[in-house]
């Protein structure tokens, strides 16, 4: 359940401006044109997270927030350094992600265990449970295209959490239902603390992240700013504000 980040970067390779043909691009290489820009989102980070710990992340939008929990994830793999985590790990880490918007609620259940390395058995077995805890029932073959962002949340979480990981990463999913949900979700969450899970949770909301984690991370363009008890990181971000 220990996640390990060892110097870890990762940038991205961005477009120096628009080409709408391979003809425009051919001219661009003739002309000795830089066709792209590397861009930082994550420099030099290392940090050791012990197991059963709820650690906040913060920072602003463009920070690395979610870069930082897709490395973590595996979605990603780092430009420079290495990310080791011991476990079984279920990520939030965009609302819809692994689910395909023709299939059915019940389908994407199936699909998105099998993502997360459950055999397909066992997902068939708690495809009830989890439609209930997300109050999705009615919607069980419906498919998930016509759904809310609240509600591909709910089924999102309610999913991953279904799978009692080692370690879950939460992209500010908390904040996308109704009050209804944050409550179940925060509900299921104390339930995996004190399970002793390893939490990861992104968010802007900094009276949540005082709430549940006792430390925290505080990203600021791309560089590790912070990393400790909560209350200091998160006094040290509003003040950088000011």
């Amino acid at each position: 359940m220990t996640i390990i980040l060892n110097q870890v970067s990762l940038s991205y390779s961005i477009p120096t401006e628009s080409r709408n043909s391979l003809k425009d691009t051919l001219i661009a290489v003739t002309q000795r044109k830089k066709l792209y820009e590397k861009r930082l989102a994550l420099n030099n980070i290392s940090m050791i997270l012990p197991p059963g710990e709820t650690v906040g992340i913060i920072g602003r939008n463009g920070a690395g927030k979610s870069s930082l929990l897709k490395l973590i994830a595996g979605i990603l793999p780092p430009s420079l350094g290495e990310v080791q985590t011991k476990g079984k790990l279920a990520a939030m880490v965009e609302l819809g992600a692994g689910f395909h918007p023709e299939l059915t609620a019940y389908e994407n259940i199936l699909v998105y265990g099998r993502l997360l390395g459950t055999e397909i058995e066992v997902m068939q077995d708690n495809a009830d449970e989890i439609l209930k805890w997300a109050n999705l029932e009615e919607q069980k073959n419906t498919p998930v295209r016509t759904f809310s962002s609240g509600m591909l949340a709910r089924l999102g979480f309610a999913i991953a959490t279904n799978q009692n990981p080692d370690i879950l990463l939460i992209d500010e999913v908390l904040s996308v239902g109704d009050q209804e949900f944050a409550e179940k979700s925060r509900r299921r969450m104390d339930e995996m603390m004190s399970t002793g899970r390893t939490i990861l949770l992104a968010s802007h909301d900094l009276a949540t992240i005082r709430e549940v984690c006792k430390k925290t991370i505080f990203l600021e363009k791309g560089n590790l700013r912070a990393f400790g008890n909560t209350r200091d990181v998160t006094t040290e971000y509003e003040i950088s504000f000011t």
